[in-house]
C-alpha cells in the first residue's frame, strides 16, 4: 500500500485516491501507488467499476518538478497509463482543479472522465520545450480531431470543463465542489447501465476523418511565424501527425523519440529556467512571508494616455474599480474612447462578451479633481517623465489621499526617493513600472525606495499577482533593471549605426537571436519621443548626453508608429516596419556633421556589442543589489522586453555563451570603443576567475 495512493471500496465502486499535496504531482511514489492500487482493484471481486480521484484542491496537476533532471525510476508514466487503459474493469477519472500534462494523459488512459464545472484541462509541456510524452499526442487527437489537438498541444493553453465536454475530452460535467461524491455517483450510474470498457486508443472516427488532409502542412505554415525560432512546437506537430499515419503502438514509439529530441534540445534548459524563475521572483529577499498586505479595493490613476488607460484596464479586468484623473476633459474622453475600443476589439475576437465590455467600462470612472482620490487604496501616477511634474503631483497626493494609501509612480527611469521626498510619507511611496501596452505586457517592475515599507513592498507584489502580472521587486537607480540595461543596448545600437551599420541590420541581428523586434522597431512602437524626453531630462540635469540622429526624427514630428513614421515608416493600418530612404539620408547627413566615416560593421560585432554590454551592466546591477538574483533580471527581460524565453533571459544566456568569452570581449571593447559601459563589472571578473556562473550565485 502506498502512502500517497490508497485503495478503498464504496459499494460496488473501487476507489483509487491520490493524496500528494500540494498538487498531486506524478512523483515516483504516486506512479508506483497508482499501479499497486489498480492491482488491488482488479483483484477485488466486489468492485464492478473503479474510480480515480484526488484529494485536496486538484486532480493530478502534472509531473513532479522536484524530480526534474533526476534519473527516472520505474514505473514510468507511459507504463502506468497503459496499465489503466488495459484494465478489464471500467475506470472513471473524476477531475477537479486542473488536470495538466501527465495528469490529463492519465485521465485519457481511463475509460470515462467526469469533471467539476470549475475544472480545467491541458497539455502545457510545450512551455517547457517538451511535448506530451505519455501518450497525449496520440490519445487527444482521437477525441478532438487533428486541428484542435494541434492548437491545444502547440499552445499549451488550458480549456475549461464545459469546453472540454463540447470537445469530447470529458464525458460529463457536474456542479458542486465535492469531487469524490460526484465521481462516485457517475461511476455508480455507469455500473448500473453496464457501461463497457471504452479505450481511447480504439476510437478511430476522428483519425479516419482527418487522414490524408493538409491540416498538418497548413498548421506548420502558421507556426512558422507564430513560433519562430522555437523547436518543440514543430515536434508536437510531428507527434500528432503520427497519430494519423501510424498504428497506435507505433505512434507512441514515435512520440517517445520526438520527446527525447526535445529533452536534448538546448531550448528546454532555457524554458525550464524561465518556468522556475517566474515562480521564484515572487519570493522577495528580506521580506518575511507573513508580512502584512494592505487591502486594495479601489485605485486611482493619474493620466489617461496610453499607459494610464492600459493600467486602468488591468484593474477593471479583475473587478477593481479605477478612477482616472486628467487636467482636461478632452484628454479623459480620448483615453476612455481608446479603452472602449480595446475592449470592443477583444469582443470582436470572441475574448469578451458585450456584457463583459460594459461591466468593465462601468468600473472605470473619470474625474478632473484629485479630491476623487480621497478614499482609494492605491494611486498610480502615469504622466510623462519629468521630475518636477511628478514631485508636484505627489505633493498633491500627500495632501489628498487617506493615511495608508499607497502612492506609486509608473516612472520608467526616475529616482523613486526623490519623488517620495515631495511627501511626508516616503514609506508609502513605491515604483510600479508597467510596460507598454500596459493591458497586454505581463511584467510589473516594482521599485523599492530607500524608505518604502515592507508592508508596501508585499502589497504591490500581491497586486501584481491579482492583476495577472509577473511582479519583480527591484532597487532604485536610473532606469532600474530593465531600462538601465536597455539604455546601454540602445546606446551601442545608436553607436553602431553612427559607425556604419543600418538600423535594419542591427534589428535583424536581434530578431535572429529570438527577440520579437529589434531595438529601433521597438523604439517606434513605444514612441521615440519617450527616449527623447529621457535624454532631455538628463541634459537638463547637467549630464553630457551626445547628439543623436533620433532627436532629429522627433524634431521632424516622426514619433514612431503613432505618426506612421519614425526610424521606419508604416503603411496605414500596418505595424510592419518599412525601410525609409529619408531616414537613411538623414543618418548619412548626421555622420557627415559629426565627421564620421562609415565602415562595414559585422553581424557578430552587433551581437556582441548589443548583448554583452547588457550582460556587463546586469553584473553591475547584481553587484549593487539593484537586483537580488540573476533570475530577477532574466524575468524582467523575458516579460518586459521580449527576450526569447527559450534562451532563459540575458544572464542565463550569458552562462551558456560562457562568461570567460563575454569577459574577453568586454575587455576588448573597453580598449577599442571605450566608455563607462565597457569597464568590466567586478562581479563578472570575479565569477570568471572562480570558474562560476551567474546561476551559481
Amino acid at each position: 500500500m502506498s502512502e500517497v495512493v490508497a485503495y478503498t471500496r464504496e459499494g460496488n465502486v473501487g476507489v483509487i485516491s491520490v493524496n500528494y499535496p500540494p498538487v498531486n504531482a506524478l512523483s515516483h511514489a504516486v506512479r508506483a501507488g497508482l499501479v499497486s492500487a489498480l492491482e488491488q482493484g482488479q483483484k477485488d471481486a466486489e468492485a464492478d467499476i473503479l474510480l480515480l480521484v484526488c484529494e485536496g484542491r486538484t486532480f493530478i496537476a502534472g509531473a513532479d518538478i522536484r524530480e526534474f533532471g533526476k534519473p527516472l525510476q520505474e514505473p514510468g508514466l507511459p507504463d502506468v497509463i497503459n496499465a489503466y487503459e488495459s484494465s478489464d474493469k471500467p475506470i472513471v477519472a473524476a477531475i477537479h482543479g486542473t488536470a495538466l500534462g501527465g495528469g490529463l494523459e492519465t485521465a485519457l488512459g481511463c475509460h470515462y472522465r467526469v469533471a467539476l464545472a470549475s475544472a480545467k484541462v491541458g497539455l502545457p509541456e510545450v512551455k517547457l520545450g517538451l511535448l506530451p510524452g505519455a501518450g497525449g499526442t496520440q490519445r487527444l487527437p482521437r477525441l478532438v480531431g487533428a486541428q484542435k489537438a494541434l492548437e491545444m498541444i502547440t499552445s499549451g493553453n488550458f480549456v475549461g470543463a464545459r469546453d472540454a465536454l463540447a470537445l469530447g475530452i470529458v464525458d460529463a460535467v457536474e456542479g458542486g465542489d465535492d469531487i469524490r461524491q460526484v465521481g462516485l455517483a457517475y461511476a455508480q450510474k455507469l455500473a448500473g447501465e453496464g457501461a463497457p470498457v471504452r479505450r481511447v486508443r480504439d476510437i478511430s472516427d476522428k483519425v479516419e476523418a482527418d487522414k490524408g488532409s493538409d491540416v498538418f502542412d497548413q498548421f506548420r505554415a502558421g507556426l512558422a511565424k507564430k513560433a519562430r525560432g522555437l523547436f518543440s512546437p514543430f515536434k508536437c506537430v510531428d507527434a500528432v501527425e503520427a497519430a494519423f499515419t501510424l498504428p497506435f503502438a507505433e505512434g507512441l514509439k514515435r512520440e517517445r523519440e520526438l520527446f527525447k529530441e526535445c529533452m536534448e534540445s538546448p531550448q528546454r534548459a532555457g524554458l525550464v529556467h524561465s518556468f522556475f524563475a517566474e515562480r521564484e521572483v515572487s519570493k522577495v529577499k528580506g521580506l518575511a512571508k507573513d508580512t502584512p498586505v494592505r487591502e486594495v479595493k479601489s485605485v486611482g490613476i493619474i493620466g489617461a494616455g496610453t499607459m494610464g488607460g492600459g493600467i486602468a484596464m488591468n484593474f477593471a479586468n479583475v473587478g477593481i474599480p479605477a478612477t482616472i484623473v486628467e487636467v482636461k476633459q478632452d484628454a479623459l474622453d480620448r483615453g476612455l474612447a481608446v479603452i472602449r475600443r480595446n475592449y470592443e476589439n477583444s469582443a470582436k475576437k470572441g475574448k469578451l462578451t458585450a456584457e463583459q465590455v460594459e461591466e468593465r467600462m462601468g468600473l472605470i470612472k473619470t474625474s478632473l479633481s484629485y479630491d476623487d482620490f480621497r478614499d482609494v487604496d492605491l494611486v498610480i501616477e502615469a504622466v510623462f517623465e519629468n521630475m518636477a511634474v511628478k514631485k508636484e503631483i505627489f505633493a498633491k497626493l500627500d495632501e489628498v489621499c487617506k493615511p495608508g494609501a499607497i502612492l506609486a509612480s509608473n516612472t520608467s527611469t526616475l529616482d523613486i526617493d526623490e519623488i517620495a521626498s515631495a511627501t511626508k510619507r516616503p514609506e508609502d511611496v513605491v515604483g510600479m513600472h508597467f510596460f507598454s501596452p500596459a493591458n497586454v505586457m505581463k511584467l510589473l517592475e516594482n521599485v523599492r525606495g530607500s524608505k518604502t515599507s515592507d508592508e508596501v513592498k508585499a502589497t504591490v507584489m500581491a497586486v501584481a499577482k491579482k492583476i495577472n502580472k509577473v511582479g519583480v521587486m527591484v532597487g532604485n537607480c536610473h532606469g532600474f533593471v530593465g531600462n538601465r540595461m536597455l539604455h546601454k543596448r540602445g546606446a551601442e545600437a545608436m553607436a553602431l549605426v553612427n559607425e556604419g551599420a543600418s538600423p535594419q541590420q542591427v534589428d535583424k541581428v536581434l530578431t535572429d537571436l529570438g527577440f520579437p523586434m529589434g531595438q529601433f522597431a521597438m523604439s517606434d512602437l513605444a514612441g521615440i519621443d519617450v527616449g527623447y524626453r529621457i535624454r532631455e531630462e538628463r541634459r537638463n540635469a547637467g549630464e553630457d548626453v551626445p547628439a543623436s540622429w533620433m532627436d532629429k526624427l522627433v524634431e521632424q514630428g516622426r514619433l514612431g508608429q503613432k505618426t506612421q513614421a519614425g526610424v521606419y515608416k508604416y503603411e496605414e493600418g500596418s505595424r510592419a516596419p518599412v525601410v525609409d530612404p529619408e531616414v537613411e539620408q538623414l543618418i548619412e547627413s548626421f555622420r557627415a556633421e559629426q565627421g564620421i566615416v562609415a565602415r562595414e560593421v559585422t553581424d557578430q560585432e552587433i551581437l556582441e556589442r548589443c548583448m554583452y554590454v547588457m550582460v556587463n551592466e546586469g553584473a553591475k546591477i547584481l553587484d549593487e543589489g539593484i537586483a537580488d538574483r540573476s533570475l530577477d533580471i532574466d524575468v524582467v527581460w523575458i516579460y518586459g522586453y521580449g527576450f526569447p524565453a527559450y534562451r532563459g533571459g540575458p544572464m542565463f544566456w550569458a552562462d551558456q555563451v560562457g562568461l570567460d568569452n563575454i569577459l574577453a570581449a568586454v575587455k576588448n571593447y573597453n580598449n577599442t570603443v571605450g566608455g563607462e559601459q565597457w569597464k568590466p563589472a567586478p562581479l563578472l571578473e570575479k565569477l570568471v576567475a572562480e570558474g562560476r556562473k551567474f546561476s551559481d550565485l
